[in-house]
């Protein structure tokens, strides 16, 4: 099996680590492949792609829109599967999302999407809630006094629930694009005074960028994917980023 991680960091590293663990070949592009150094992937540069991939690749595609790359160009016919982690900033305005939830026109994560689509592998897009786990998220957040209490509520999964997703999406024949969350949307005031009372800080106050207001059920693919979420809450995953971070 090859596997292909276009954009390997923050998720990526992760679903590397998944399929190595498998016994796959995975292939890393990055624009500093040296960073790569003791993942265990063979890293590489984007242009040297194309001598380096066999027919029938798993392709991992993470690239943010403002760095995409020509995938055709970069692919060619070598490509079977394509999964593409988008983001539920498609859903625009909209309070409430579901897979049903139509998206906002026009807005750049739709535009890499279609180009995600367009070549001749088969193709699932997913649209992450906000992804956090060891050193990001809210817990960072309140540690950096960076972080906006407010009302509004917030969509959440952790990273490694996400590699759980991008693997068993990978691995199927699912299509179409659908949100990806945990099962537990709280107030950003839920959040940061949690995360205050875990680490023994003061209550956040109203400093940093504010988030929007979004609550997100990701219940349709995970029973498409047959996902048990590891942590189906902030509750249990926050805790446990931050023990891995006390960990390292």
């Amino acid at each position: 099996m090859d596997v292909l991680i276009l954009g390997c960091g923050f998720t990526g590293e992760r679903v590397a680590r998944r399929f190595l663990a498998r016994g796959a070949r995975v292939i890393a592009a990055s624009r500093t492949p040296e960073r790569l150094n003791g993942l265990g992937v063979e890293a590489v540069r984007f242009n040297e792609l194309p001598d380096r991939l066999d027919a029938g690749t798993l392709v991992l595609h993470s690239i943010p829109p403002a760095g995409d790359v020509e995938l055709r160009r970069l692919l060619g016919d070598r490509a079977f599967r394509l999964v593409y982690l988008s983001s539920t900033a498609v859903y625009g305005a909209a309070t409430i999302v579901d897979d049903e939830t139509p998206v906002a026109e026009p807005h750049e994560r739709l535009d890499a999407e279609q180009r995600a689509t367009s070549g001749p592998w088969s193709t699932l897009i997913l649209r992450p809630a906000a992804i956090y786990g060891p050193g990001r998220g809210v817990h960072k957040r309140v540690e950096l006094g960076e972080y906006q209490m407010g009302d509004n509520f917030v969509s959440r999964i952790h990273v490694d629930d996400l590699a759980a997703h991008v693997e068993a999406g990978l691995l199927s024949t699912l299509t179409g694009a659908y949100p990806v969350a945990d099962e537990e949307p709280c107030t950003a005031r839920e959040a940061g005074t949690f995360c205050a009372q875990l680490l023994n800080l003061p209550l956040p106050q109203n400093g940093g960028r504010p988030t929007g207001n979004r609550r997100v059920d990701g219940s349709a693919v995970r029973h498409a994917l047959d996902i048990t979420l590891k942590y189906p809450s902030y509750r249990t995953g926050i805790p446990a980023a931050i023990q891995a971070e006390r960990e390292l």
